[in-house]
């Protein structure tokens, strides 16, 4: 990497550093509630060289089934965004205001679907919703993702452990 990645290149996201609490409600195309899992996710700007940014994804759902997924990204200088490349997704993330950031990213497996993410930041850094439009092979939406989180220093519980 012969360029320096700094947090002011992607000021919106970095301000998302941090763990972050919250539901995740699976739905299909038309609204009907199809999954429901706590989550934990943790975002962090790497010193090591190892990524430019990091997150790690927990996921726990009523029955007691566990997950968590690493994504480290780094910063494509050219189109000014975090590029994800790992064995489960590829990926991009871009500030695209003062509020929001923008996602999009495939699941590696041989299909052509994709899912395009909306994140909204309150004003002051402690809560964010998410929705996710997942999207077929002909780019019609078969299912969405709602999330609502927040930063907590101290969680009142941590479902996750």
């Amino acid at each position: 990497m012969s360029q320096v990645f700094t947090k002011e290149l992607m000021p919106v996201l970095a301000r998302h550093a941090g763990d972050w609490y919250g539901i995740y409600v699976h739905t299909d195309a038309l609204g009907k509630e199809i999954d429901r899992h706590y989550s934990h996710l943790i975002s962090v700007y790497p010193t090591d060289g190892s990524c430019h940014y990091h997150q790690t994804n927990r996921y726990l759902w009523e029955d007691g089934r566990k997950e968590e997924h690493l994504f480290p990204g780094n910063y494509d200088f050219e189109n000014q965004r975090i590029i994800f490349d790992t064995e489960r997704i590829w990926g991009w993330a871009r500030d695209i205001d003062e509020r929001h950031v923008q996602l999009m990213f495939t699941y590696k497996g041989g299909d052509d679907k994709y899912v395009y993410e909306f994140v909204h930041l309150s004003d002051d850094g402690q809560h964010r919703t998410r929705i996710w439009h997942w999207y077929n092979e002909n780019g019609e939406v078969y299912k969405r993702t709602l999330i609502k989180e927040s930063r907590e220093a101290t969680p009142a519980h941590d479902p996750i452990k």
